[in-house]
């Protein structure tokens, strides 16, 4: 092993909105993490892999740290998202440089708790037109907790994301990769699937629907020339299926062309993909549902 080889896992923590997707995928290379502008976008812990010959990182995206707890499914994410700080070496503080909500107080409570570095980014710096604030909000968290760094980044335009690698693989502990290098996530494909099917929903439908909306992959083939999947959208309330479906099936043909396109894109191989709904009354209160959805308990 060589002396300069580092591995580690990374935590990515941080409230909704504050694009922990967004710059996942600008370190990945991949659109791994769905990405929309509507909190709890994030459902899962989704690990990315960054293989350099410095070393490798093992980054963990998870849920934002939010305050609502009204549903079982608030109550699963919430502890996705604080389970994070068990078994990493670092953890990445997720700050959004525009504005500072008590919901960050959340995510702030949960670093200062960690036993290890924690790195404080502030991301979404290209949104801001005076960089004063920024510069104090920087030196009011530092007073509240010994950072191991602070960096500022733009992880929408890819700007400050080789600072914030440097930073990690300066404080990962020297080991071997634990995962092939030419591998990006140890999701599945159908879980990737799934989830490129989710984000078309919550891109193409409006207010309260898109958190009621789930997916279930029932079949996914890979044949000579093409991939085909069969997928479930499961809706909460019966008056939502026909929002999903659409005037004469418009917006489910819509959701259908662009997962199929985004998820042969990610997978290199041309997609058929089947789409149909079904209502399952209250499904995000329900355990036996959100164990079948995927969302860890």
């Amino acid at each position: 092993m060589s002396e300069k080889t580092r591995f580690g896992h990374v935590g990515l923590i941080g409230r909704p909105n504050v694009g922990k997707s967004t710059l996942l995928n600008a370190m990945v290379g991949e659109h791994l993490a769905i990405v929309t502008h509507k909190p709890q976008t994030t459902r899962h812990r989704i690990l990315g892999l960054v293989s350099e010959p410095r070393g490798q990182v093992a980054f963990i995206d998870t849920p934002g740290l939010h305050r609502r707890r009204d549903h079982a499914l608030n109550r699963r994410l919430n502890r996705i998202a604080s389970d994070t700080r068990v078994g990493v070496d670092l953890l990445v503080l997720v700050i959004d440089a525009t504005r500072w909500t008590d919901e960050d107080e959340l995510a702030m409570s949960q670093a200062c708790s960690f036993d290890g570095p924690v790195i404080l980014a502030f991301n979404k710096i290209d949104l801001l037109d005076k960089r004063d604030a920024l510069l104090a909000k920087t030196a009011e968290l530092s007073q509240r907790h010994d950072f191991a760094a602070v960096v500022y980044l733009s992880a929408s335009k890819r700007n400050g994301i080789k600072d914030l690698l440097d930073e990690v693989f300066a404080r990962l502990p020297q080991g071997e990769p634990l995962y092939d290098p030419d591998l990006f996530t140890d999701r599945s494909e159908r879980f990737l699937a799934a989830e490129l099917i989710r984000e078309q929903l919550m891109l193409q439908l409006h207010q309260e629907i898109p958190y009621g909306v789930g997916v279930v992959i029932e079949s996914f083939e890979r044949e000579q020339r093409r991939i085909v999947i069969n997928a479930l959208i499961v809706v909460a309330e019966d008056r939502h299926k026909g929002m999903v479906i659409g005037r004469q099936g418009q917006v489910l043909k819509r959701v259908g062309s662009r997962a199929r396109h985004a998820v042969a894109e990610l997978l290199g191989q041309p997609v058929h993909l089947a789409l149909h709904v079904k209502t399952r009354s209250g499904w995000i209160d329900d355990d036996a549902s959100l164990d079948e959805l995927g969302y860890a308990r």
